[in-house]
């Protein structure tokens, strides 16, 4: 007789393997210092040195090898991580506030 957590994680694995069925799922563990290994699986096609990019929306972690997207669109990801950095500031009151004359000459000695 199958218990009731059994049931339950039958009931929702199976679900999944008819909506995603080419994918791989593996669990790995966060260490003290921010690090995750990538299952050895998972990481046949990426050798030391690979970059990697990491996108987050609320709850999902996206990882994917950088050199699969392109120079453009890389660009534009740090794009709005700096715009984004920015903008944090700016809530912060961490800004400096210049008319646009005075703006037009310290943009000038850059």
């Amino acid at each position: 007789m199958e218990t009731k957590a059994a049931e339950q994680t039958e009931s929702y694995l199976y679900p999944v393997r008819l909506v995603l069925p080419n994918m791989e799922f593996a669990i790995a563990k966060l260490s003290s210092k921010g690090q995750i290994v990538i299952p050895e699986r998972m990481r046949k096609k990426l050798k030391k040195g690979d970059e990697m990019v990491f996108i987050q929306n609320k709850d999902q972690i996206i990882l994917k090898p950088a050199k699969k997207f392109s120079k453009r669109f890389l660009e534009d990801l740090e794009f709005a991580r700096r715009t984004e950095e920015a903008y944090k500031r700016y809530e912060r009151g961490e800004f400096i506030e210049m008319d646009y004359d005075e703006f037009l000459k310290k943009l000038e000695k850059w």
